[in-house]
């Protein structure tokens, strides 16, 4: 008779779990997109999902009376919009990514001279890293209220070094709209429609302004899931959109990076652009507060769009953790087995 040694013995057994774990996960993963939307549909908050893979819309759902042409107010997400038409002036010659905040508002630091504030560059507001006090959470009430959201921002305190820790705030992100429009001479949304939303075909559903008029920043911009999956498409896309380049592929190569990770959850951050694992993926995408969000997977060239709407304290607390169970067990899974 023969022997094997102990360690081959068990790792035959390991091999065989796993492999029979794996036979497990595939058999049951959903079959057809019929099963996907009957997973989200248990998701009660969620409002809309759209699933497209090598370019092809595989389905999109929509629950309880939500329309596909209702432009939702994307929230953060907005940022990530953001990130992109800074890219686009980047491309054009608009910008430069190691211009700082004392280039663009020379007459606030006229007034109130502070060298470190004035050396913060483009490039620090785009990963989050001005060290700036945020103007989210606990301060964003008092900032929205403000009759000046650029000197709000800017008269914040340090409470990290320029390009450190995370400090994320919808005024950081607001300071590169200002910028957009002293850059080109345009107003951001004026801008986004010449070099963005016109060649998508897309029609934001509205965008909020500040006391000055500045298109915001970071937040309350309003698109479709639709449109919403064509920008997706285009940021997997390398930047290109129906054959046509809209944004260089280094600047999506860039954006895609990790340059910071945040404090609050286990993402990391590149551009305005969130990244983490799910399900054995790298999944890149944007987020709006309620659970606006464009995923990207690229190892499965896939775009999924989900908006939600919540209701009650509960649902604003605890919307993330379902929509990323339901990414990695269900939607996950179903494109894998259409990717092989």
């Amino acid at each position: 008779m023969r022997y094997f040694p102990a360690r081959v013995f068990f790792f035959s057994v390991l091999c065989f779990i796993t492999g029979f774990q794996s036979l497990q996960a595939q058999s049951s993963a959903p079959t057809s997109i019929e099963a996907v939307f009957e997973e989200a549909e248990s998701i009660h908050s969620l409002r809309s999902v759209l699933i497209q893979q090598e370019g092809e819309l595989l389905g999109a759902e929509y629950f309880r009376n939500a329309s596909p042409d209702y432009p939702y107010n994307i929230k953060s997400a907005s940022k990530s919009i953001i990130s992109l038409l800074t890219g686009i002036a980047v491309d054009n010659g608009f910008i430069s990514l190691n211009e700082t905040l004392g280039d663009y508002f020379p007459e606030y630091f006229e007034a109130n001279p502070n060298q470190k504030k004035e050396n913060i560059t483009i490039r620090n507001l785009l990963s989050m890293q001005s060290g700036l006090e945020t103007t989210s959470f606990y301060n964003y009430g008092a900032w929205v209220v403000s009759n000046d959201w650029v000197e709000f921002q800017l008269d914040q305190d340090f409470v990290e070094e320029p390009g450190g820790q995370m400090v994320y705030s919808t005024g950081t992100s607001h300071l590169l709209s200002v910028i957009l429009t002293k850059a080109t001479g345009m107003s951001t949304k004026a801008f986004a429609e010449e070099y963005l939303f016109d060649p998508l075909n897309i029609d934001e559903g509205g965008w909020d302004r500040d006391p000055k008029g500045y298109y915001m920043g970071g937040n309350n911009l309003a698109m479709t899931p639709d449109d919403l999956l064509k920008i997706g498409q285009l940021m997997l896309n390398g930047g290109t959109y129906n054959g046509e380049r809209i944004v260089s592929k280094e600047w999506v190569r860039d954006s895609f990076k990790t340059y910071t990770r945040s404090n609050y959850n286990p993402y990391d951050y590149g551009y305005m652009w969130w990244n983490r694992p799910v399900g054995g993926h790298k999944v890149f995408f944007a987020w709006g507060y309620g659970g606006q969000y464009i995923f990207m997977i690229p190892e499965l060239s896939s775009v999924v769009v989900i908006t939600n709407s919540l209701d009650g304290a509960t649902q604003r607390r605890t919307y993330k953790e379902p929509i990323f169970n339901f990414l990695e067990n269900s939607v996950i899974p179903y494109l894998e087995n259409k990717a092989f």
